[in-house]
Order: structure tokens, then C-alpha cells, then sequence
């Protein structure tokens, strides 16, 4: 098997595909954006890329603060509209019926039905070409009760969470080991005398 070489492009795939809501829970919008990831630990920071033309783009520009909501196979088709529509034209809230959740660090409200919403500060903004990219510190993240196990840990398996790949979305397949599990010893058995 041998391998194709393609002309440069973006083909880091699978990314998330996350509702990003902006401006305050009077005015508000919702951009769908795929250009988001993890950039720092500690502070813990975030980006999202996001093309000037953009109507959220201001808003987000304006007010320094926006909100990444996580998203499901069951708000698929919602988080496809928001990116195939303009908030200039059309209040995203009202048209997916997606409902309005005040956060508690941002003036921009979270979207009650993702099962994580995660509040974000911008600190820079990068000028790269096609897309502008909004650094930001995380503030707080609000996950769904639903979603934490007995233990206080999130469940990330049951969201049924989707990614975008090369014009597509998919759902996430299964866990197929945890961080440190192929240099992990095994435990010995301890036999009781």
C-alpha cells in the first residue's frame, strides 16, 4: 500500500464540531465552528478559528468572551444549520429550538441542551489568513449531571458526541484505552494463604 500526495491543506481530522454562542442572552447568536481545539494546560486555554466576514466574528471581537458547547448526534442537525445560516439574518436560538442557559462567568449565554458548555475569555486574537484565531482562557466549564458517573467523573461515552471530518459528521466510536495503558505493569494476582 502506498501513500497519495495531496496539495497542502487541513486534513488534521477528526476535530470536534461545537456550537460556539456569542454576545449576551438578549442578543445572542450561535456559530457552528470546527476549527477548535486545546492550547494550554495551565492557564487552561482554548482556540476557535473563526473567517472575519462572519457575522459572530464582531461579536466576538466586541465583546472578548464567547461560549464552546459540545455537541451530539442528537443536535446534529441544529449545529449543521447554525453553520449553514447567518445570524445576521436569522435568530439561531428561536429557528433550531435550542434554549438560552445563563453561565456564570460570561454574559453570553450556554446552550441548556450540550452536555458541556465551556466558558471562554479572549486574550488574543491571531490574524492567519482565511480564518482569524481567538485565543481564550477558560473560565469555567458547566457539565450536565447526567453525564457524571457514581464517582464524579464525566462519562464522555454517553454524550454520543460528534466530530467533523472532510465535509462530514460522525459520531464517536468506543474507548479503546486510557492515557498510560501500554506502559502500564500489569498487577500482579495475590494469592492468600
Amino acid at each position: 500500500m502506498s501513500k497519495v500526495l495531496w496539495k497542502p491543506g487541513t486534513f488534521v481530522y477528526p476535530i470536534p464540531a461545537v456550537m460556539v454562542s456569542c454576545g449576551t442572552m438578549e442578543k445572542s447568536n450561535i456559530i457552528t465552528v470546527a476549527w477548535t481545539g486545546i492550547i494550554n494546560t495551565n492557564p487552561a486555554m482554548v482556540y476557535i478559528s473563526i473567517r472575519p466576514e462572519r457575522y459572530s466574528y464582531k461579536i466576538i471581537k466586541e465583546n472578548k468572551e464567547f461560549v464552546i458547547n459540545l455537541t451530539t448526534r442528537d443536535l446534529a442537525r441544529q449545529t449543521d444549520w447554525c453553520g449553514c445560516r447567518s445570524g445576521a439574518k436569522y435568530d439561531k436560538f428561536k429557528e433550531t429550538n435550542l434554549h438560552k442557559e445563563k453561565a456564570n462567568f460570561v454574559k453570553c449565554p450556554m446552550i441548556k441542551e450540550s452536555p458541556v458548555s465551556v466558558e471562554c475569555k479572549v486574550k488574543e486574537i491571531k490574524k492567519l489568513g482565511s480564518h482569524d484565531m481567538f485565543i481564550a482562557e477558560v473560565l469555567g466549564i458547566n457539565a450536565n449531571d447526567k453525564y457524571i458517573d457514581e464517582k464524579g467523573t464525566f462519562d464522555i461515552s454517553k454524550c454520543n458526541l460528534i466530530s467533523y471530518a472532510n465535509g462530514g459528521y460522525y459520531t464517536q466510536g468506543k474507548k479503546i484505552g486510557k492515557f498510560g495503558y501500554s506502559v502500564q505493569r500489569k498487577k500482579k494476582n495475590k494469592t492468600k494463604r
